[in-house]
């Protein structure tokens, strides 16, 4: 009898430390999830007000007619079947899509040839790292503004060194031909250094192992870049392509720049953020130009969607 009163007593001792552990686990576990919502209370409020709410005001918008000053006014779909009528918007959408077709793939390309060079045990691999991540950090304006008086047409730098040559001297940016192929080259100038960054953390996460296998097996160095380096650095380059590509279809304050105060480079230069702008701020449209913004959305949405379900046919994870 004596017996099972002591067992009883141990168990219900048992069950007291174990009740108050868990007490204690609770309470830590509050005090440590007090400080973490506290310390990204500010990074948290910061989205919200700047993205989240203006998210949300422009969906709402969308189906308005609003002028900015007056009240909105519902108009439903009016805005979307409106903005598919206007040839303009077209063009923008046409000029967005040429302009990310080109720029992405591009920049991406030569990146990744940089990088690999830049991956090689030569001196001076610091500062040239440095030299090709510099416009990375530069201002869009700063750059827009130094590469529209490279392309200036009577004064440029450009078009002098093409004059010494008596090469032909085109209108880099009055030519409706040229025009955006001008600032896709000014935009891949400003993106590759960030890729290089990228794509060559890439390449020094490649285990040396596989090089050397390939080295015994008698590779080459281009059968090595293509069937080693390539396959295993195809995760950082989907980085790159589905940041690049939300990043160009935004594109909006180098071409601002650009175009400076000529309605002459508005059409062949007229992307869909620029569109907002324009019929946001210049035509006071509000409705319209969250509408842009709203079809924008689900057109990166839907892209970015459709890129992840296809890079299980493209992208190798190594292990």
């Amino acid at each position: 009898m004596e017996g099972e009163v002591n067992l009883n007593s141990a168990i219900v001792s048992k069950k007291s430390k174990s009740k108050a552990r868990v007490k204690n686990k609770k309470k830590k576990f509050s005090r440590e999830a007090m400080w973490a919502y506290l310390f990204i209370a500010p990074t948290f409020l910061g989205l919200a007000v700047f993205y989240m709410f203006p998210a949300v005001a422009s969906f709402v918008l969308s189906f308005t007619r609003w002028d900015g000053m007056t009240a909105p006014v519902f108009v439903g779909l009016e805005n979307v079947i409106t903005l598919f009528q206007d040839s303009s918007f077209i063009r923008a959408i046409i000029n967005t899509v040429i302009f990310t077709a080109i720029s992405v793939p591009l920049s991406a390309g030569i990146a990744t040839c940089i990088a690999v060079m830049l991956n090689q045990k030569i001196k001076g691999m610091v500062f040239y790292r440095t030299l090709y991540f510099l416009p990375v950090v530069t201002m869009p304006v700063a750059v827009g503004m130094v590469w529209k008086w490279l392309y200036n047409t009577d004064y440029g730098l450009i078009n002098y060194v093409l004059g010494i040559f008596n090469l032909p001297q085109p209108s880099w940016l009055f030519d409706p031909n040229i025009a955006l192929i001008s600032v896709i080259v000014v935009y891949v100038w400003m993106t590759v250094g960030n890729n290089v960054i990228l794509i060559l953390a890439g390449l020094q996460g490649v285990s040396k192992s596989y090089y050397e296998a390939a080295q015994i097996d008698g590779a080459s160095k281009l059968r090595q870049f293509f069937s080693i380096t390539l396959p295993l650095i195809t995760p950082t380059l989907f980085f790159v392509f589905i940041t690049g590509m939300i990043s160009s279809l935004q594109v909006f304050d180098l071409i601002f720049i650009m175009i400076g105060d000529s309605t002459a480079l508005l059409e062949p230069l007229r992307t869909v953020v620029y569109a907002v702008y324009e019929y946001g701020f210049e035509y006071s449209q509000m409705g319209m130009a969250s509408a842009q913004a709203f079809i924008l959305f689900l057109a990166i949405l839907a892209i970015t969607i459709i890129q992840f379900v296809f890079q299980k046919k493209w992208v190798h994870y190594d292990g």
